[in-house]
């Protein structure tokens, strides 16, 4: 049997538990954080527990102060025990628990915590390189909300169809200005002219745990690196393009259109990020 944490209470994972008042179901009221769970222990508690507190913050759900690295590491850690998983990914949903309409009666706070085990001890480069195209049906707003891994997710799941009609394995999304944006479900990084971009915050990417990881890896290895506005051509010049989340580390892209690109800078950063 598979179990979750629901608001403190360990249930099994197919437990009925929502009812049609939820505003995370009606208006997509709350936000979300992926995190990686190897050894047994949660990776980069710190790094979740500020993000998630500041996205809290910025949708205005009350109780932000509780979810502190303590209270992830202590309830990431104990619901993988009691699913018997030393490696997995765990997701954790946080949502404005409150009726009301557009306008909510009250701001607090009602969580979800779920781990799926998987065999993996640490962060493994992808063997065969993904195969991507953008994706131009619709482009990502850049607003304060547009950092944040809200529950409003229609933008990546049309993506998502859209990779899978086109047999990718995964695409680049575009913000309202026509400049890069991110990935299905990661952040992007280009190697151009022996220096490393990735789109800046201001250009509407997700603030993702692993980009903060790898900009601080880069620096310290002293490759050249620079948060910025990216022209999606650059594509096509790019010596090499990588993918980062917090669930599969890093990703290398093995071709965009008819480009084709290498994966020497990753294979240096993933080498690095499993010393951590």
């Amino acid at each position: 049997m598979v179990f979750i944490n629901f608001n403190g209470e360990i249930l099994p994972s197919d437990t009925k538990l929502l009812s049609v008042h939820n505003r995370g179901f009606r208006y997509g009221d709350g936000l979300f954080e992926s995190m990686r769970l190897m050894k047994g222990q949660l990776k980069f508690a710190d790094l979740h527990a500020d993000r998630l507190q500041r996205g809290m913050k910025a949708l205005k759900i009350d109780g932000y102060s509780q979810m502190d690295p303590w209270f992830l590491k202590e309830k990431c850690e104990d619901i993988a025990r009691r699913n018997r998983a030393k490696h997995g990914r765990l997701r954790l949903t946080v949502y404005r628990d409150a009726e009301g309409l557009y306008l909510p009666t009250q701001n607090k706070m009602g969580w979800c915590l779920e781990v799926t085990p998987t065999e993996e001890p640490r962060y493994f480069l992808n063997t065969k390189g993904l195969i991507m195209d953008m994706f131009t049906e619709l482009q990502k707003p850049t607003n304060y909300l547009s950092n944040i891994k809200t529950c409003n997710s229609l933008v990546y799941v049309m993506a998502g169809i859209y990779k899978s009609q086109n047999k990718l394995d995964d695409v680049f999304l575009l913000n309202q200005n026509g400049f890069l944006c991110e990935a299905g479900s990661s952040n992007v990084f280009v190697w151009y002219q022996n220096h490393l971009y990735t789109p800046a915050l201001s250009e509407g990417c997700v603030e993702g745990v692993m980009r903060q990881v790898i900009i601080k890896l880069a620096r310290q290895l002293n490759i050249p690196i620079t948060e910025a506005q990216i022209n999606p051509e650059i594509l096509y010049e790019a010596d090499e393009v990588f993918l980062t989340n917090a669930a599969r580390g890093i990703q290398s892209v093995m071709g965009f259109g008819v480009r084709r690109y290498f994966n020497e800078v990753s294979k240096v950063l993933i080498e690095e990020l499993n010393k951590l």
